[in-house]
Protein backbone atom coordinates (compact mmCIF):
# COMPACT_ATOMS: atom_id res chain seq x y z
CA UNK A 1 0.00 0.00 0.00
CA UNK A 2 1.49 3.31 -1.05
CA UNK A 3 2.03 5.92 1.66
CA UNK A 4 2.12 9.65 0.93
CA UNK A 5 3.71 12.08 3.35
CA UNK A 6 1.35 14.70 4.81
CA UNK A 7 2.16 18.31 3.98
CA UNK A 8 2.26 19.07 7.69
CA UNK A 9 4.70 16.26 8.46
CA UNK A 10 8.08 17.04 9.92
CA UNK A 11 10.68 16.13 7.31
CA UNK A 12 13.61 15.48 9.63
CA UNK A 13 14.68 11.84 9.32
CA UNK A 14 12.96 9.80 11.99
CA UNK A 15 10.03 12.22 12.28
CA UNK A 16 7.64 11.26 9.50
CA UNK A 17 3.86 11.01 9.30
CA UNK A 18 2.16 9.48 6.28
CA UNK A 19 -1.37 9.42 4.98
CA UNK A 20 -3.17 6.08 5.08
CA UNK A 21 -5.97 4.86 2.84
CA UNK A 22 -8.99 3.56 4.77
CA UNK A 23 -9.56 -0.17 4.46
CA UNK A 24 -12.98 -1.28 3.19
CA UNK A 25 -15.09 -2.05 6.25
CA UNK A 26 -16.72 -4.93 4.36
CA UNK A 27 -13.33 -6.62 4.10
CA UNK A 28 -12.71 -6.18 7.83
CA UNK A 29 -16.14 -7.61 8.65
CA UNK A 30 -15.25 -10.86 6.85
CA UNK A 31 -13.10 -11.79 9.85
CA UNK A 32 -15.64 -10.93 12.53
CA UNK A 33 -16.04 -14.41 14.02
CA UNK A 34 -12.98 -16.26 12.76
CA UNK A 35 -10.38 -17.55 15.26
CA UNK A 36 -6.87 -16.16 14.95
CA UNK A 37 -5.47 -19.71 14.82
CA UNK A 38 -7.54 -20.64 11.77
CA UNK A 39 -6.64 -17.41 9.99
CA UNK A 40 -2.99 -18.08 10.83
CA UNK A 41 -3.22 -21.55 9.27
CA UNK A 42 -4.42 -19.93 6.06
CA UNK A 43 -1.54 -17.48 6.07
CA UNK A 44 0.92 -20.37 5.74
CA UNK A 45 1.41 -20.31 9.54
CA UNK A 46 4.01 -17.57 9.07
CA UNK A 47 2.01 -14.47 10.01
CA UNK A 48 1.09 -13.11 13.40
CA UNK A 49 2.45 -12.35 16.82
CA UNK A 50 4.33 -14.59 19.21
CA UNK A 51 5.34 -13.75 22.76
CA UNK A 52 2.89 -10.86 22.97
CA UNK A 53 0.49 -11.29 25.85
CA UNK A 54 -3.18 -10.28 26.16
CA UNK A 55 -3.65 -7.91 29.09
CA UNK A 56 -7.41 -7.48 28.71
CA UNK A 57 -10.33 -9.52 30.00
CA UNK A 58 -10.23 -13.12 28.67
CA UNK A 59 -12.58 -13.76 25.78
CA UNK A 60 -12.19 -10.27 24.35
CA UNK A 61 -11.85 -10.12 20.56
CA UNK A 62 -9.94 -7.58 18.50
CA UNK A 63 -10.90 -6.52 14.98
CA UNK A 64 -9.94 -3.39 13.08
CA UNK A 65 -7.39 -1.82 10.76
CA UNK A 66 -3.80 -1.01 11.57
CA UNK A 67 -2.67 2.50 12.38
CA UNK A 68 1.05 1.80 12.61
CA UNK A 69 3.53 3.63 14.82
CA UNK A 70 7.28 3.18 15.07
CA UNK A 71 8.98 4.75 18.09
CA UNK A 72 12.38 5.05 19.65
CA UNK A 73 12.78 2.55 22.47
CA UNK A 74 11.12 4.02 25.57
CA UNK A 75 9.63 7.11 23.86
CA UNK A 76 5.91 7.58 23.16
CA UNK A 77 5.66 11.03 21.55
CA UNK A 78 4.42 9.66 18.23
CA UNK A 79 1.91 7.37 19.94
CA UNK A 80 0.28 10.48 21.40
CA UNK A 81 0.22 11.98 17.90
CA UNK A 82 -1.33 8.79 16.49
CA UNK A 83 -4.07 9.04 19.12
CA UNK A 84 -4.86 12.49 17.72
CA UNK A 85 -4.97 11.21 14.15
CA UNK A 86 -6.90 7.96 14.49
CA UNK A 87 -10.37 7.02 15.58
CA UNK A 88 -13.19 4.54 15.26
CA UNK A 89 -12.05 1.08 14.18
CA UNK A 90 -8.33 1.81 14.29
CA UNK A 91 -5.89 -0.51 16.01
CA UNK A 92 -2.69 1.09 17.27
CA UNK A 93 0.05 -1.26 16.06
CA UNK A 94 3.18 -0.04 17.80
CA UNK A 95 6.74 -1.10 17.05
CA UNK A 96 8.48 -0.37 20.35
CA UNK A 97 11.56 -2.36 19.40
CA UNK A 98 10.50 -5.08 21.86
CA UNK A 99 11.91 -3.03 24.72
CA UNK A 100 10.61 -3.61 28.25
CA UNK A 101 12.65 -1.02 30.17
CA UNK A 102 9.93 1.68 29.93
CA UNK A 103 6.18 1.58 29.45
CA UNK A 104 4.88 3.23 26.29
CA UNK A 105 1.22 3.35 27.38
CA UNK A 106 -0.73 3.44 30.62
CA UNK A 107 -4.27 4.01 31.80
CA UNK A 108 -4.55 7.61 30.60
CA UNK A 109 -3.69 6.73 27.02
CA UNK A 110 -5.96 3.68 27.17
CA UNK A 111 -8.86 5.88 28.21
CA UNK A 112 -8.10 8.35 25.42
CA UNK A 113 -8.03 5.52 22.87
CA UNK A 114 -11.34 4.17 24.13
CA UNK A 115 -13.00 7.58 24.13
CA UNK A 116 -11.97 8.11 20.51
CA UNK A 117 -13.26 4.74 19.34
CA UNK A 118 -10.01 2.87 18.79
CA UNK A 119 -10.53 -0.87 18.43
CA UNK A 120 -7.44 -1.84 20.46
CA UNK A 121 -3.67 -1.84 20.83
CA UNK A 122 -0.97 -4.26 19.68
CA UNK A 123 2.42 -3.26 21.04
CA UNK A 124 5.87 -4.77 20.72
CA UNK A 125 6.84 -3.10 23.97
CA UNK A 126 5.63 -2.55 27.53
CA UNK A 127 2.54 -1.08 29.18
CA UNK A 128 1.87 -0.02 32.77
CA UNK A 129 -1.23 0.44 34.97
CA UNK A 130 -1.83 -3.15 33.98
CA UNK A 131 -4.78 -3.64 36.34
CA UNK A 132 -6.76 -1.06 34.36
CA UNK A 133 -6.32 -3.19 31.25
CA UNK A 134 -6.93 -6.54 32.94
CA UNK A 135 -10.34 -5.48 34.23
CA UNK A 136 -11.50 -4.09 30.88
CA UNK A 137 -12.60 -5.45 27.53
CA UNK A 138 -10.46 -2.97 25.57
CA UNK A 139 -8.11 -5.25 23.61
CA UNK A 140 -4.46 -4.77 24.47
CA UNK A 141 -1.60 -7.07 23.49
CA UNK A 142 1.90 -6.16 24.66
CA UNK A 143 5.25 -7.80 25.23
CA UNK A 144 5.37 -7.00 28.95
CA UNK A 145 4.86 -4.61 31.85
CA UNK A 146 7.09 -1.91 33.35
CA UNK A 147 6.24 0.77 35.92
CA UNK A 148 8.85 3.19 34.56
CA UNK A 149 7.34 5.87 32.34
CA UNK A 150 8.41 6.92 28.84
CA UNK A 151 10.21 9.88 27.33
CA UNK A 152 8.26 12.18 25.01
CA UNK A 153 10.84 13.54 22.61
CA UNK A 154 10.78 11.31 19.54
CA UNK A 155 11.79 10.32 16.99
CA UNK A 156 9.15 8.13 15.41
CA UNK A 157 6.97 7.47 12.36
CA UNK A 158 3.24 7.03 11.83
CA UNK A 159 1.63 4.97 9.06
CA UNK A 160 4.91 3.48 7.92
CA UNK A 161 5.59 -0.28 7.80
CA UNK A 162 6.49 -1.67 11.23
CA UNK A 163 7.82 -4.93 12.64
CA UNK A 164 5.80 -6.74 15.31
CA UNK A 165 7.30 -10.01 16.58
CA UNK A 166 9.31 -10.08 13.35
CA UNK A 167 6.19 -9.71 11.19
CA UNK A 168 5.98 -6.71 8.86
CA UNK A 169 2.68 -4.88 9.29
CA UNK A 170 1.51 -2.32 6.75
CA UNK A 171 -0.78 0.61 7.60
CA UNK A 172 -4.35 -0.43 6.83
CA UNK A 173 -3.75 -4.16 7.34
CA UNK A 174 -6.67 -5.99 8.93
CA UNK A 175 -5.91 -6.89 12.55
CA UNK A 176 -7.62 -9.87 14.21
CA UNK A 177 -6.96 -10.95 17.78
CA UNK A 178 -8.33 -13.35 20.38
CA UNK A 179 -7.04 -15.33 23.36
CA UNK A 180 -4.47 -17.07 21.12
CA UNK A 181 -2.84 -13.92 19.78
CA UNK A 182 -2.98 -11.55 16.81
CA UNK A 183 -2.75 -11.98 13.04
CA UNK A 184 -2.48 -9.38 10.29
CA UNK A 185 -4.12 -9.71 6.88
CA UNK A 186 -3.39 -7.55 3.85
CA UNK A 187 -6.59 -6.12 2.34
CA UNK A 188 -5.38 -7.51 -1.00
CA UNK A 189 -5.56 -11.05 0.39
CA UNK A 190 -8.59 -10.56 2.61
CA UNK A 191 -11.32 -12.24 0.55
CA UNK A 192 -9.25 -15.31 -0.26
CA UNK A 193 -7.96 -15.72 3.30
CA UNK A 194 -11.44 -15.25 4.79
CA UNK A 195 -12.98 -17.80 2.41
CA UNK A 196 -10.28 -20.38 3.13
CA UNK A 197 -10.59 -19.74 6.86
CA UNK A 198 -14.35 -20.25 6.81
CA UNK A 199 -13.88 -23.54 4.98
CA UNK A 200 -11.31 -24.67 7.56
CA UNK A 201 -13.66 -23.66 10.38
CA UNK A 202 -16.39 -25.81 8.80
CA UNK A 203 -13.94 -28.71 8.45
CA UNK A 204 -13.00 -28.41 12.12
CA UNK A 205 -16.66 -28.36 13.13
CA UNK A 206 -17.10 -31.66 11.26
CA UNK A 207 -14.09 -33.11 13.10
CA UNK A 208 -15.55 -32.08 16.46
CA UNK A 209 -18.77 -33.85 15.55
CA UNK A 210 -16.91 -37.01 14.52
CA UNK A 211 -15.09 -37.04 17.87
CA UNK A 212 -18.38 -36.73 19.74
CA UNK A 213 -19.79 -39.65 17.73
CA UNK A 214 -16.62 -41.74 18.22
CA UNK A 215 -15.96 -41.67 14.47
CA UNK A 216 -12.78 -39.63 14.44
CA UNK A 217 -10.56 -40.74 11.57
CA UNK A 218 -6.86 -40.47 12.38
CA UNK A 219 -5.62 -42.89 9.70
CA UNK A 220 -3.48 -40.07 8.34
CA UNK A 221 -1.00 -40.70 11.19
CA UNK A 222 -0.02 -44.16 9.95
CA UNK A 223 0.06 -42.98 6.34
CA UNK A 224 2.46 -40.20 7.28
CA UNK A 225 4.68 -42.51 9.31
CA UNK A 226 4.91 -44.95 6.39
CA UNK A 227 6.16 -42.21 4.11
CA UNK A 228 8.89 -41.53 6.69
CA UNK A 229 9.92 -45.22 6.84
CA UNK A 230 9.36 -45.28 10.59
CA UNK A 231 10.06 -48.68 12.17
CA UNK A 232 8.46 -49.99 15.32
CA UNK A 233 11.24 -51.48 17.48
CA UNK A 234 10.80 -54.29 19.97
Amino acid sequence: MACHQEESAVTQPGFRIYNRARTDENLIALFGNLPASIISDNLSRLNGTWNLHPFHRPGTRLLGQALTVRVRSGDNLMIHKALQMGGVGDVLVIDGDGSLDRALMGEIMKRVAQARGFAGVVMDGAIRDVAAYREDDFPCYARGVCHRGPYKEGPGEINAPVSISGVVVQPGDIVVGDDDGVVFVSPVDARAVAAASRQKAADEAAIFESIALNRYDDAWIEKTLRTRNVQVLE
